[in-house]
């Protein structure tokens, strides 16, 4: 049988190499023949900043377009100054291949309505404007918490599995509806590709429910419960960002550190001892706490000190993705971030009060919560 034509043998190698590109060398999603503009919201701060910092270095994006309300210090970037939920944002977008949206508000001390107006407007009108303008792909990042914290979780959470979690945790609610945003868009939008990352607990520069339960004199730990933690570093978060930027993965992919550390482990990492109460009581407590607005933190953050929620992360692994840290160094870091400041409750206390508060022993979230309630009732009567 005689050898194609050189034409012919041309040809098919550059299909060869179409095909290749347009399935991923795994297959598992399209990507660029070129290298793609991408647009980042929240980019001023926060992961938004590394993760434009990240783009401009790379060789295989084109172009990175900044967008946030203020302008950030990455000079090689093309700024534009604008709050997402302006709909103006479509032409800030246009020419992009990708946008990556990470103006989120997850702030403890934000106003609950305001940060939800802000979170779900600005997310639904960069979801429309990107479609209005050609935009082919959109990441979004929420959190592995929107799969909920339960007892009865498989350890760990296939990607797949059910989103349980309700609106009772800090934001939470707001993620959830960004989820539904990200599953509706490509119906309503033909043409669209979102792609959502979920982080387990994140650290790094982070101040988080979460976070904060690393800054007690004890660690809380409701009877029976059975924890389970599993971090994520911002760095790997914003290096599995870029992955999605650059549309090496697609769907719903969660991130994390491989493996998660039990309870015992995490006190003998840190050296914090345990301080274990019914669930009533701490339930309880930071209800109350919540309701008279002395903590940030609502009694549904407790489920994620108390049940496990720990995620797989095989979509990021099957493209060849892999974490740089692991759990134990997380960890290290974050004691380190902390290390300096009190907390009871979810509430920062000032050196005199987390003073007090570590002198109580294994009493302090119950010795605190009282003198936090006394404190509010003493401060009614003098109105």
């Amino acid at each position: 049988m005689s050898s194609p034509d050189p034409t012919v043998r041309a040809a098919r190698n550059a299909a060869a190499q179409t095909e290749k590109a347009g399935n991923g060398a795994d297959g598992t999603t399209d990507r660029p023949l070129r290298r793609p503009v991408v647009a980042v919201t929240g980019a001023a701060s926060g992961v938004g900043a590394l993760l434009t910092r990240a783009l401009v270095a790379s060789d295989e994006v084109k172009e990175v377009v900044a967008i946030d309300e203020r302008r950030g210090d990455v000079a090689e970037a093309h700024w534009h100054v604008l709050d997402v939920r302006d709909p103006a944002i479509a032409d800030k977008l246009r020419g992009a291949d990708v946008v990556v949206h990470l103006a989120l508000d997850l702030d403890l001390e934000t106003d609950a309505a305001a940060r939800t107006a802000y979170n779900v407007r600005g997310t639904q009108t960069v979801l429309t404007a990107a479609a209005a303008v050609g935009v082919h792909r959109v990441v979004l990042c929420t959190s592995a918490m929107v799969y909920g914290a339960l007892p009865d979780n498989d350890v760990p959470l296939a990607e797949d599995a059910e989103l349980r979690a309700t609106a009772d945790a800090t934001g939470v609610g707001d993620l959830l509806e960004i989820e539904h945003l990200a599953h509706r868009a490509p119906r309503a939008h033909p043409g669209l590709n979102v792609t959502v990352l979920r982080p387990a607990v994140l650290v790094g520069g982070t101040d988080t429910a979460l976070t904060r339960y690393f800054e007690s004199p004890r660690l809380l730990v409701v009877a029976g419960s059975r924890p389970a933690w599993q971090f994520c570093h911002v760095e790997d978060l914003v290096s599995a960002l870029e992955h999605a930027a650059l549309e090496k993965v697609d769907g719903e992919l969660a991130v994390g550190c491989d493996g998660w550390l039990e309870q015992e482990e995490v006190e003998e990492l840190s050296g914090i001892r345990r301080m274990e109460l019914p669930s009533s009581v701490a339930l309880g407590a930071a209800a109350r706490l919540h309701r008279i607005g002395l903590t940030p933190s609502p009694a549904g953050d407790l489920a994620y000190t108390m049940h496990p929620w720990v995620v797989s992360g095989s979509r990021l692994h099957d493209a060849g993705w892999r974490p740089r840290w692991t759990n134990e160094e997380v960890l290290a870091e974050l004691l380190e971030e902390v290390a300096g400041r009190h907390t009871v409750a979810g509430r920062r206390l000032g050196r005199k009060d987390a003073t007090a508060a570590g002198a109580a022993g294994a009493t302090v979230a119950l010795l605190g919560t009282a003198a936090l309630v006394r404190r509010a009732r003493k401060a009614r009567r003098r109105i």
